[in-house]
């Protein structure tokens, strides 16, 4: 079932969502402050692509470290509050049907990951 979810995700909008994010971290990377959000951006992209089947897990000691507060803070500022948002009106408009449901949680476990990318991890 999971890989039904991943091939419809891709083939509606997945796909380019997760090349686009790539290629946005690229051009974040293009500076030296801008490598690692640049990364965030691109483990994002990589998340966008097959997210049926995997929970987003907090990395070990990340919740503590200043540094990811700090970074995840600056991340929401410039970057997260757009993708979050474009994610919670993707998954609300998907929730109104019932063959949505199961994308609209795909949506909502990406804000999570888009939010607050620093310290986390879809596996």
């Amino acid at each position: 079932m999971n890989l039904l979810g991943n091939i419809i995700w891709l083939i509606f909008g997945g796909f380019i969502t997760g090349v686009g994010h790539i290629v946005g971290g690229l051009g974040l990377c293009l500076t030296i402050v801008g490598i690692p959000f640049g990364i965030q951006a691109i483990k994002l992209g990589f998340s966008m692509f097959t997210p049926f089947g995997k929970r987003v897990v907090v990395k070990p000691g990340a919740d503590d470290n200043t540094l990811t507060v700090v970074f995840n803070v600056i991340w929401i500022v410039l970057f997260g509050w757009e993708i979050a948002i474009a994610h919670l009106i993707h998954a609300a408009i998907l929730a109104i049907t019932i063959v949505g449901i199961p994308f609209a949680q795909q949506h909502m476990k990406l804000l999570v990951m888009s939010l607050l990318p620093f310290g986390r991890d879809l596996r």
